[in-house]
């Protein structure tokens, strides 16, 4: 008791697990910011906003990864919400969120403060959606039962006003935030795609015409290849481990290329200054944009370069080119022990992205 009132009075939510030894447990407002503008490289370009994502079996590998990848480490993630899922059930001690574009960045700033500003699952997305919470909504709501009580309440136009108001001022001035113009733009943009769509946002590409996505509701009301419903919104367990995490500033958002010069490497030198090691690593399917811009290879020494162990996993997705179980979905996901592949590279095994897609751990 006299343990757990010194760290309620420090002010750090401590998490069910132990993390990593050398792994903060919390890092002040100043520390954050600082992370987020150290390990950033300048913005860059991709084909779509990439607000939901479009690999809808992304919750499959998780019993397998659960086997081998253990609470506590460090996690890597590129894209929006879906590493929250990730987060949630694998429980690292510390996540970044490192990708190409400057709206991812400001897309985890908007799930930052809507998380530490709603204390359950029903008012974030109350707040996501600029919608009402609807009657009957509450922590025993299944997710089924928690999307489709959303999908009858009306937007308004007054509460998006009220709730983006909020996200600045919490980002700015409870946070310290340094937002820019440009940064108070892109939020709103993206906040407002929500207050349009709701729960029926979509992944959104070019050229148009493809296959169709699936939305932010049906991507939250999937299960694993178990039947197991482990999105960060199924339970409200789920969403307060990734809440708690943004509460202690513990999901580090930043701008990066995964085959750039300095936000991997940086990653890694921060992890490794802490003795703690790199556990899982989700790339999506970067790797295939990777190789098309010719520095797939300085992506693999950049992972080359982080401290890892026989634990550390790759998550990948694979589009159209790999055979499926699941013959309703296009997407599979790949798991690559990221040492193998490491090792593999330097051997010169791996010369195209077809090799990288044979990988299996």
């Amino acid at each position: 008791m006299i343990a757990l009132a010194i760290v309620l009075a420090a002010g750090v939510l401590a998490p069910a697990f132990q993390a990593q030894a050398g792994l903060p447990g919390k890092l002040s407002d100043v520390e954050f910011r600082a992370l987020v503008a150290d390990l950033a490289e300048p913005d860059g370009m991709f084909r779509s906003d990439n607000l939901v994502s479009n690999e809808d079996t992304f919750q499959f590998i998780l019993p397998e990864l659960q086997k081998t990848v253990k609470p506590g480490g460090v996690y890597v993630g590129v894209g929006p919400d879906q590493n929250f899922t990730y987060i949630a059930t694998l429980k690292p001690a510390i996540a970044f969120v490192p990708d190409i574009r400057r709206g991812n960045l400001h897309m985890h700033l908007m799930y930052k403060a809507l998380m530490e500003l709603s204390p359950d699952r029903a008012t974030f997305l109350s707040k996501l959606f600029s919608r009402a919470r609807p009657d009957g909504a509450s922590a025993k709501s299944t997710p089924d039962q928690l999307f489709q009580a959303f999908e009858n309440v009306t937007a308004t136009r007054k509460m998006f006003d009220e709730t983006m108001a909020a996200i600045l001022t919490h980002l700015k001035k409870t946070r310290g935030f340094p937002l820019t113009e440009m940064d108070a733009s892109g939020i709103e943009y993206i906040l407002s795609n929500f207050y349009s769509s709701g729960p029926f946002l979509q992944y959104a590409s070019s050229p148009i015409g493809r296959t169709r996505y699936p939305s932010f509701a049906e991507l939250q009301v999937a299960t694993d290849s178990a039947g197991v419903a482990r999105a960060y919104l199924a339970t409200e367990e789920a969403y307060r481990t990734v809440r708690t995490m943004q509460q202690n500033n513990l999901i580090v958002p930043t701008i990066g290329n995964f085959g750039g010069p300095k936000t991997l490497k940086a990653i890694g030198a921060w992890v490794k200054a802490r003795g703690a090691k790199v556990t899982t690593f989700y790339t999506s399917n970067v790797e295939q944009y990777l190789f098309q811009d010719r520095i797939w290879d300085a992506f693999a020494s950049n992972v080359a370069a982080m401290p890892l162990d026989d634990t550390s996993t790759l998550i990948r997705s694979c589009f159209n080119n790999c055979v499926s179980t699941n013959y309703s979905s296009r997407v599979v996901m790949l798991l690559d022990s990221m040492q193998d592949m490491v090792a593999a590279h330097q051997s010169g095994l791996i010369t195209n992205y077809y090799d990288v897609l044979s990988r299996r751990r």
